[in-house]
């Protein structure tokens, strides 16, 4: 099978979508080429089989310098091999700019999306779709007719327990971009609630803030300052996705405040594959989190209950945490592994091929 496949950046050292870089690895393993055309590229670590197209932003070409390099290179591409399928993970525009040159080959489209924004373009990039791909039901939120459930696609051999024991005091970890999505004042201020019940506690904030968002981590830095904070609330800034697993390794636990319906945070799903509990406001993890979600969901946007669990694992044994990780580590290999979403996207694309 040739595999065409639309991404939106791929570099290894990106904080954020380093993860794709491991995806394409993975499926190079189950096809026997793969043309990436993506948005920005930065660091290639992939192997022979793949070739990378990017259509330019990382050198700050404008969108219409870049829509003549996207056909461009497509034009290239279906010239010079016949191509099966194209995949276009989170890139509905270039489902849209390709697909009536790809349906003029008789080429289907897979397209991947899971977010909680239905856009125009998402509309009609489902329209154009022979399928759409989402991590659960709860990450897409147009119409199911076309929609497919293959799971969050964790690298479960790289976000693993290595036996690094827990720091003292307890280390509390969030991963993620400084972003008011993200809503880490409702952390901030659980820290201190439990600061002042006599729980001591670290917590790491791993991830940069947009550059529409720097208003918003300046207004975490002075609510940190104002609490006191300073000397237990640590702003780590963002490291290369496949770096953060020793943060993971590290911390007792961790914590995501994003919205009740929004999309499965890998994040989340990366801090159980390393073993670790991992709190979230978000109520699709429900499923993987199975008979400890009362233990591990809490209530959007409230420090007190999120407080509440925080203080009820730190007074479980070291026996009972890990027994947990290792229940959820579980969970995640069988639902969210990369080898399993790989498996399901060939499936999916060997169907569409018949």
């Amino acid at each position: 099978m040739r595999l065409l496949l639309f991404n939106l950046a791929t570099d290894a050292d990106d904080s954020v979508l380093g993860f794709a870089t491991r995806w394409i690895r993975a499926l190079a393993a189950r096809v026997e080429q793969i043309d990436v055309l993506t948005m920005r590229s930065g660091r290639i670590e992939v192997p022979e089989n793949v070739r990378i197209f990017s259509v330019g932003k990382e050198k700050g070409y404008s969108e219409p310098r870049r829509a003549v390099e996207f056909y461009r290179y497509l034009r290239c591409i279906l010239g010079e091999d016949k191509i099966d399928v194209c995949f276009s993970h989170m890139m509905p525009l270039f489902t849209v700019l390709a697909a009536p040159v790809l349906k003029a080959n008789g080429i289907p489209i897979v397209t991947w999306y899971a977010h909680r924004k239905v856009t125009r373009m998402l509309k009609l990039a489902h329209h154009l779709s022979d399928r759409m791909v989402a991590s659960a039901p709860s990450s897409y939120h147009y119409k199911h007719d076309k929609l497919l459930v293959v799971g969050q696609g964790i690298d479960t051999n790289l976000f693993s327990p290595d036996g690094t024991t827990s720091e003292i005091p307890p280390l509390l970890l969030s991963v993620g971009r400084l972003s008011p999505i993200k809503d880490l004042l409702t952390l901030i201020e659980a820290i201190n609630l439990l600061r002042q019940r006599g729980c001591e506690v670290r917590c790491v904030l791993v991830g940069d803030a947009p550059e529409q968002h720097l208003l918003y981590a300046e207004t975490l830095h002075q609510r940190v300052q104002a609490l006191g904070l300073s000397d237990s609330i640590i702003f780590a800034g963002g490291v290369p996705n496949e770096n953060v697993v020793h943060w993971y390794r590290r911390c007792f636990a961790h914590v995501n405040c994003s919205p009740s319906d929004h999309s499965l945070d890998k994040t989340v799903l990366e801090a159980m594959a390393c073993g670790k509990l991992s709190f979230s406001s978000t109520l699709g993890f429900q499923e993987t989190m199975g008979k400890w979600a009362d233990l591990l969901l809490f209530q959007q946007g409230n420090p007190a209950d999120l407080a509440d669990k925080l203080e009820t694992l730190l007074q479980l044994s070291d026996a009972q945490q890990q027994a947990i990780g290792t229940q959820l580590r579980y969970e995640v290999v069988e639902r969210h592994g990369l080898d399993r979403l790989t498996g399901k996207l060939v499936d999916i694309f060997d169907q569409l091929c018949l």
